[in-house]
This record gives C-alpha cells, sequence and structure tokens, in this order.
C-alpha cells in the first residue's frame, strides 16, 4: 500500500506533500491544497492512504483508498 503523508515545513508556514519516505514532492502554502493534491495522488495510486498531520507533526487524520472494481 502506498503511504502520502501532508506535513507542515519548518515553521507551519507551508505544507509538503511527501510520497512514502522520500524526500518532499512538492511544497503548498495553504493546508487544503496539500490536502487535495494528497487525495488525487493517493486516489490515482490505489490502494493507499493519505495521512495529515497537524502544526505540529501530530497524526490529525488517516484517509483509506482502495481500487476501483472495473465496471
Amino acid at each position: 500500500m502506498n503511504c502520502y503523508t501532508i506535513t507542515p515545513n519548518k515553521d507551519a508556514t507551508g505544507w509538503f506533500v511527501k510520497i512514502e519516505n522520500t524526500a518532499p514532492a512538492e511544497l503548498y502554502t495553504q493546508k487544503d491544497a496539500a490536502i487535495e493534491a494528497g487525495i488525487d495522488l493517493a486516489k490515482t495510486h490505489a490502494p493507499s492512504k493519505l495521512v495529515i498531520l497537524d502544526k505540529n507533526h501530530q497524526e490529525e487524520e488517516v484517509r483509506k483508498f482502495q481500487q476501483r472494481s472495473p465496471s
């Protein structure tokens, strides 16, 4: 399962979308924009989960995405 993380930068003025245990993929100025980007990535690469951290790097929410069944 792929794991994506939304995490704040050092002083919480920006938000990173981090893929697995690699370097952050992109920096966003708004947390909501980072979450939307993370959701898009997680849905595209399902099965996956998205872990959203707060400004103190504490887990705030976890969302899981499953592969869609062929219709």
